[in-house]
């Protein structure tokens, strides 16, 4: 393996996937709640994985003259985002709901990839950094290079995700006080909000671009 490669693969792709986000917000809230974590991270760094390689194939090149696909993304997005967002606010508001060990209803499994997607695939920043940015990197580069810093890049995503989803648990003793978790599910989301706002208003100015 040419560790060059491999690891300039690793440094493209970690500040991008490290980078707060909604996806990250999912997992780490599934990691504390001991929900599906495993099955989580595996779907979320193979997601990044398929994403990453499918940018170095080309398909950045495809999006970047899609316009109209991206303001539909961003719409999406910022409508599930805003979506998630009361959950959080309605269980930040019900104490009864907050339990840091396991304690509210688990999603069943399809229930919890479902939303895993959605983070994921509604999101237009993953898009754009993802298949984008890392992807245009990685294409620019000799074709027999290029597994190699996918490689490297969706071993980024391996790591961060591993790390969030069971590193979560360590918190468990401390966030198993109900006050704390309410915090948690009200920082939650706040974010939610703030990311749905975002979007919407990034939907906005890319819709008045091609009205002017």
């Amino acid at each position: 393996m040419q560790a060059p490669i491999f690891f300039q693969g690793v440094a493209v792709a970690a500040p991008l996937i490290v980078a707060i986000g909604a996806q990250n917000v999912f997992v780490l809230r599934q990691g504390l709640l001991r929900q599906h974590a495993p099955a989580i991270v595996i779907f979320c760094s193979a997601m990044d994985a398929v994403l990453i390689a499918a940018g170095v194939g080309g398909l950045g090149v495809v999006l970047g003259a899609a316009p109209t696909l991206r303001l539909a993304m961003a719409l999406g997005g910022a409508g599930f985002l805003a979506w998630y967002g009361l959950g959080a606010a309605r269980r930040a508001a019900n104490p009864a709901a907050l339990d840091a060990n396991g304690g509210q209803a688990a999603a069943s499994l399809r229930a919890a990839l479902g939303k895993a997607a959605a983070f994921t695939l509604l999101n237009p920043h993953v898009y754009l950094d993802t298949v984008l940015l890392v992807g245009s990197i990685g294409a620019a580069l000799p074709r027999a290079d290029q597994p190699i810093f996918v490689a490297g890049a969706a071993s980024a995503s391996v790591l961060w995700f591993t790390g969030l989803g069971f590193g979560a648990r360590v918190l468990a003793p401390w966030l198993s006080r109900p006050r704390v978790w309410r915090g948690i599910e009200a920082l939650v989301a706040l974010m939610m909000f703030g990311l749905s706002a975002k979007l919407l208003l990034g939907a906005i100015a890319l819709w008045k671009g091609w009205a002017a």
